[in-house]
């Protein structure tokens, strides 16, 4: 007996093609992700043994060092939803920090300081994916422990398991495997004042200080605590590696280790800085390969998503942002960035700012375009940090300074900048009319010109009310809902232990992706899987299907439950 029923439920409609995974008979390597927040390369393998780190040490020498590897953005969230689309925030929507939910320290501060910026999320182009659905698609137990902070909701089927609970020890029996750990011990948070003390590996008194900090007991308080941090964080990226080589995994699994941005402390996170963009990467290879060597390739965080598919055997689709710099598919489209890194900042909480900076890795062009404002703008979350107010002083009338604290004691701001990092790190002496460098500043202001018109920088599209009516959600700035699925099925036999069913599932909304679970009854489901195209058949007496269909930035359609005989 043959059966087909139609039934609607929540699904997105998958590209027509998808990714090309590469053929190999090598079984597939597992990857893990070791993500810090809030920190620069202040490490030993870096250059600064201000606090030892040595798992990080050997990290570095078993692995490659990137020095020239950059965020999009100074901020987590902007920068994070680019890491898990490879697309640049200002094509899709999500460079304001953040979009969707307000800062509790800027509303006790200010009640009324959003009331005129509405909550949404980013939309990305229909083709892309959060990037771990490929690797789900392709075979992949994929886990994130478990920050998202990607300015949209996530679909369902991105993950297998997200939760500070999720770990590759879950996956099935041989099944290859990503898995993300991200540490909250640098964050900027850690040095607020109520902020547990790390043990104390360097003192007040022995810590560096930026020139363009003041030397006051405040701020050598948060460098000391951000030091202190990253002693113990080390400690931390000990015990992920010991799991790997307690398992056995060490030897089939690329480990990737880098920061979400640059060091949490003014003028680091929120900056279009090197302290703010410039970021660790280390990768190790399971077989050694250029164990103990710097790569000064410039890589970007829309890179990285590319990057683990590539690994994979997984080709990325071409229209993304990023290109993989690493694995079967490195650079075989050439980089289209040709070697630069881009970053921009928005508002960040209520308070709005607009920078766009590009990096070649030594020379870096800023542009400012709101220029009647101080570099340190009004930030209630980073003022629970007390050495904040010391560089607010420095803008006082009568304040004692040094030239090379001119940005912190500045009111007004230069319309552009320009930087040579190697002769000049922190970042303090702009070159912008120095006529050595001429030539220079005009070929970057021209690569920034482009990137900004090809990328229909969304950043300039103000208020934000615009934004999301004409670009985002248009007509109405509503959001939009998925449309329902619709699943065909047949029985396909019935047998001593229950039917058999085979299913597909379409939908009508362009750039959805679809999850399914299957379960012997409405209570007990079994995990989301991806959704592909093409038929999938039941294992025997899987009489319930749920179908969930979510394009980014829309509404996920609601979960249909398709049952099976009735």
């Amino acid at each position: 007996m043959k059966m087909l029923c139609r039934l609607m439920a929540v699904v997105f409609l998958l590209p027509a093609t998808l990714p090309c995974v590469a053929q190999d008979d090598a079984p597939p390597l597992n990857i893990v992700w070791l993500v810090v927040e809030d920190m620069s390369p202040w490490l030993p393998c870096y250059g600064d043994d201000t606090v030892p780190t040595p798992n990080l040490d050997r990290l570095a020498a078993e692995g490659v060092r990137y020095t020239n590897a950059f965020a999009t953005s100074p901020v987590c969230a902007p920068a994070r939803s680019s890491i898990i689309t490879s697309m640049f925030a200002t094509r899709i929507g999500s460079m304001q920090m953040r979009n969707n939910s307000p800062s509790p320290a800027a509303l006790q501060a200010d009640p009324d300081a959003y009331k005129d910026i509405p909550g949404y999320e980013a939309v990305p182009p229909a083709f892309v994916r959060c990037f771990p659905e490929h690797l789900r698609a392709a075979g992949y137990y994929c886990t994130n422990n478990s920050k998202q902070d990607y300015q949209f909701r996530c679909p369902v089927g991105v993950w297998d398991a997200s939760s500070g609970q999720a770990h590759w020890r879950d996956r099935g029996e041989g099944q290859p495997f990503f898995a993300v750990f991200n540490h909250g011990g640098t964050h900027e948070s850690k040095a607020f004042p109520n902020a547990r003390r790390r043990p104390e590996v360097v003192a007040t008194e022995d810590v560096p200080i930026p020139p363009f900090y003041p030397d006051t007991p405040a701020v050598r308080d948060a460098l000391a605590r951000t030091y202190n941090n990253i002693a113990a964080m080390d400690v931390w990226v000990g015990q992920r590696l010991q799991e790997l080589e307690d398992a056995g995994l060490l030897d089939t699994t690329i480990v990737m280790f880098y920061s979400d941005h640059g060091v949490g402390l003014p003028r680091g996170k929120r900056s279009c800085y090197d302290t703010g963009t410039r970021v660790p990467l280390i990768v190790r290879y399971p077989d050694g390969q250029d164990a103990g060597t710097t790569d000064d390739t410039v890589v970007s965080f829309v890179d990285f998503g590319p990057t683990v598919l590539s690994l994979a055997g997984i080709e990325p689709d071409d229209r993304l942002d990023g290109t993989p710099f690493l694995g079967d598919f490195a650079y075989e489209r050439g980089d289209d960035r040709a070697g630069h890194a881009f970053s921009h900042a928005d508002r960040f909480d209520a308070v709005y700012d607009r920078v766009r900076s590009v990096s070649d890795g030594r020379y870096r062009y800023v542009r400012n375009y709101i220029t009647d404002q101080p570099y340190l703008i009004a930030n209630a979350y980073r003022e629970r940090i007390p050495m904040t107010a010391d560089l607010y002083a420095l803008r006082e009338p009568g304040a004692q300074t040094t030239p090379e604290q001119w940005q912190m004691a500045a009111t007004l701001r230069p319309e552009e900048e320009f930087y040579d990092t190697l002769q000049d790190p922190w970042e303090v002496r702009n070159l912008i009319d120095d006529p050595a460098h001429a030539e220079r500043i005009t070929a970057l202001r021209a690569t920034l010109d482009t990137w900004i018109e090809d990328t229909g920088d969304l950043g300039f599209v103000l208020p934000e009310t615009v934004l999301v009516r004409e670009h985002l959600w248009p007509p109405d700035g509503e959001q939009p809902t998925t449309a329902r699925p619709e699943v065909d099925y047949e029985i396909l036999r019935q047998g001593p232990s229950g039917m058999f069913y085979r299913f597909t599932i379409t939908c009508s909304t362009e750039g959805a992706s679809i999850a399914y679970r299957l379960g012997t009854s409405r209570r007990e489901m079994g995990p989301w899987q991806v959704y592909s195209g093409g038929p999938v058949s039941t294992p025997a007496n899987m009489r319930f299907l749920e179908v969930n269909a979510h394009r980014i930035g829309y509404k996920p359609s609601e979960h249909g439950t398709l049952l099976g005989g009735e």
